[in-house]
């Protein structure tokens, strides 16, 4: 028995009434089957209604083989065939998906009624809806600029704020649909559904189309676009409509309204402030590049001028090996360090990054010292991890206090 589709008649039934045809199991998941449904099947780009069927949710709603089966969360499941039961759909999802289906709808006729484009791809995404508009119809466009994308979304608004009808139209056969002034040829045969947005003479849009849509345009709400980009020799719009777009709108003026304040401009020259900052901050990081560099040289030859002195000789002769402590400089910067003063390096050398409890342990390259080894071997006893090569590794504690014994206990291990 095929389902009666209330929604085909009525987007705004909410709740019902229907009756159990079937309950069966398919994959481990309760499918069932209703004498009439008002919930939407996942079709046409849109996804599904949720909601509820007597005490239990409706957690998939699709169409197979002419048949929907409304998947529900009941195991064991109590429902049989012949129950009555209470259909309840949610409604801000069915609304949510109503205004971006319409939305979609309207800037899809404004392409094609301004550029002769066809919409050949739709997808409706938790972030944004993209449709892929093939420029067939005009030979005067080539390409969607960003212009072109303008225009289209000002107009789609037009649609909204003129609140035309939406109506959707019903046919048995595609001879009975002809004769509409659709965008895009019918491609089914029976059972066909025109969705219209204005009136036959002068459309907003018109095409077929299974999902369901608001009675009036104004109901969209909005059409924001975000991205226009090229894709497979077609051009792929990003937007959004209705709340969801209103939201995210929102924030990103909330965003502006923070930045703005933080540059102390206005909607005018926030643009230009923030053009100003990032040349300041590009200038400073230039500046700081310099001066780490700077550093660095500055400490391998300090260093370097350090394993010749007899103080460092005489320490070396002791089993001490030479330590230096960082809390400015990066773990890059003492990487760049390491590498720089390797040639310089008598035995090994520790260089300590404080902020993150981190000690490198640097070698040479004619060395007999293997640093990685040394790491791996070592740093689990106090409860720390790394590794690295035989020239440079390092070792990460948990707590500060564990280098000095780690750094003993290396020292000891060289004697």
């Amino acid at each position: 028995m095929k389902t009666d589709r209330l929604f085909k008649d009525n987007v705004y039934l909410k709740e019902t009434q229907a009756s159990v045809t079937s309950v069966s199991q398919r994959n481990g998941k309760t499918l069932i089957t209703l004498d009439k449904t008002i919930f939407f099947p996942t079709g046409g780009g849109q996804s599904c209604d949720l909601g509820q069927i007597g005490k239990f949710q409706v957690e998939d709603v699709y169409e197979y083989e002419d048949e929907i089966y409304h998947q529900v969360d009941c195991d064991p499941c109590s429902l049989q065939p012949g129950l009555s039961v209470d259909l309840k759909i949610d409604w801000q999802r069915r609304f949510d998906n109503m205004q971006r289906h319409c939305g979609e709808h309207i800037l899809s006729g404004i392409f094609y009624r301004e550029f002769g484009g066809v919409n050949r791809g739709f997808h409706m995404g938790d972030q944004y809806m993209t449709i892929d508009i093939s420029l067939e119809e005009d030979p005067k466009f080539t390409k969607i600029t960003w212009e072109m994308a303008k225009l289209a979304e000002l107009e789609a608004n037009r649609v909204i704020w003129n609140d035309l009808p939406v109506i959707s139209r019903h046919f048995e056969t595609k001879k009975d649909a002809q004769g509409l002034p659709l965008r895009k040829a019918l491609a089914i045969e029976k059972d066909i559904t025109i969705v219209c947005v204005g009136s036959t003479d002068k459309p907003a849009d018109c095409v077929a189309c299974c999902g369901t849509h608001p009675s009036s345009a104004g109901q969209v709400g909005l059409v924001k676009l975000y991205k226009v980009e090229s894709n497979k020799g077609m051009f792929r719009i990003y937007f959004d409509a209705g709340q969801r777009a209103f939201e995210k709108m929102s924030r990103q003026y909330d965003t502006m309204t923070q930045l703005s304040n933080s540059l102390s401009a206005g909607d005018d020259d926030i643009m230009e402030k923030f053009k100003s900052q990032q040349e300041k901050n590009r200038e400073a990081r230039t500046q700081l590049h310099l001066l780490k560099k700077e550093v660095i040289a500055r400490e391998v030859s300090s260093m370097a001028s350090s394993f010749e002195s007899r103080e460092f000789q005489d320490a070396s002769a002791e089993g001490k090996l030479p330590v230096r402590k960082y809390s400015l400089l990066s773990q890059e910067d003492l990487t760049a360090i390491a590498r720089d003063v390797s040639p310089y390096i008598p035995k090994l050398l520790f260089l300590i990054h404080e902020p993150s409890n981190t000690v490198f342990l640097c070698s040479s390259e004619e060395g007999s010292i293997d640093c990685g080894r040394l790491v791996r071997e070592n740093v689990s006893i106090y409860g720390g991890k790394g590794g690295g090569s035989k020239m440079l590794a390092r070792a990460i504690f948990s707590k500060y206090e564990y280098i000095a014994v780690f750094i003993d206990l290396i020292e000891k291990h060289l004697r």
